[in-house]
């Protein structure tokens, strides 16, 4: 990215919001983002985490708020591992800490390979069960899904695949995360289940964690309202946090 937007340095920090898998900004639509903080939407392209994480770092100078689902979520941990004094604050939503497991890879590569056999539709509809509480979604939650996979394309997606096989543990790099997190959870979420969540807010020093009993893995589009309350909370807890370390809870 070659034109970097200058942020106010002495407004509020900026929020930079990262997809999942086979998502874009529609993800976000329902989303109420906190008032006077400009938000970036950062499009999965490239095909290692690492570029992703780059193309994040890139999307505008100095600290912001790092807002992230699923695969955009693991993007964020990677963020974390290379600049983690530009990360404010942290919101992480449907996410798995954890390296990937031999049958992920088992499963990218069959998709990959699906896709280059001009089937993309036929993995957008073996991921869809996947996004939806109980894995059971509504006809309505079907066509939205539908439209944002098309929307994102079999190029991004081959993208996505070859980008999720060069996850790492992000275990070592929570524990040293300094700034206030936000961990959302759909109870419901069949692809990354609360134990991951917990995971994460028991590594994340002074994390939160926020179990919603009626979500599954698409938190925005399933409870808007916890999500944008969650991202409102998270900013005024980096607006009032000062400068160093949050102290890890006895």
């Amino acid at each position: 990215m070659t034109d970097v937007p200058s942020e106010d340095p002495a407004g509020p920090p900026p929020l930079v919001v990262v997809p999942g898998m086979l998502c874009d900004a529609g993800l976000w639509d329902d989303v109420d983002f906190p008032e006077g903080h400009a938000v970036h939407h950062v499009p999965l392209r490239r095909d290692g985490i690492g570029a992703l994480a780059q193309d994040v770092l890139s999307t505008v100078r100095g600290p912001f708020v790092l807002v992230g689902l699923s695969l955009g979520a693991i993007v964020g941990f990677e963020v974390l591992r290379r600049a983690p004094e530009r990360v404010a604050g942290l919101c992480v939503m449907a996410a798995n800490p954890g390296a990937p497991r031999p049958g992920q890879y088992t499963a990218w590569r069959e998709m990959d390979e699906q896709i280059r056999a001009g089937r993309f539709t036929d993995v957008v509809e073996r991921t869809l069960p996947d996004m939806f509480p109980d894995r059971s979604p509504t006809p309505g939650g079907e066509r939205r899904y539908r439209a944002m996979a098309h929307a994102v394309g079999a190029t991004a997606a081959r993208a996505q695949l070859a980008a999720q096989a060069t996850r790492t543990d992000a275990t070592g790099v929570l524990r040293t995360v300094r700034c206030p997190t936000a961990v959302l959870a759909g109870a419901r979420d069949a692809l990354c289940p609360p134990a991951f969540h917990r995971t994460i807010a028991r590594t994340v020093p002074g994390a939160g964690l926020t179990l919603l009993p009626d979500a599954g893995h698409l938190v925005p589009w399933q409870r808007p309202d916890a999500v944008s309350s969650a991202l409102r909370d998270l900013v005024t807890a980096v607006g009032t946090t000062p400068d160093g370390p949050v102290p890890t809870p006895s």
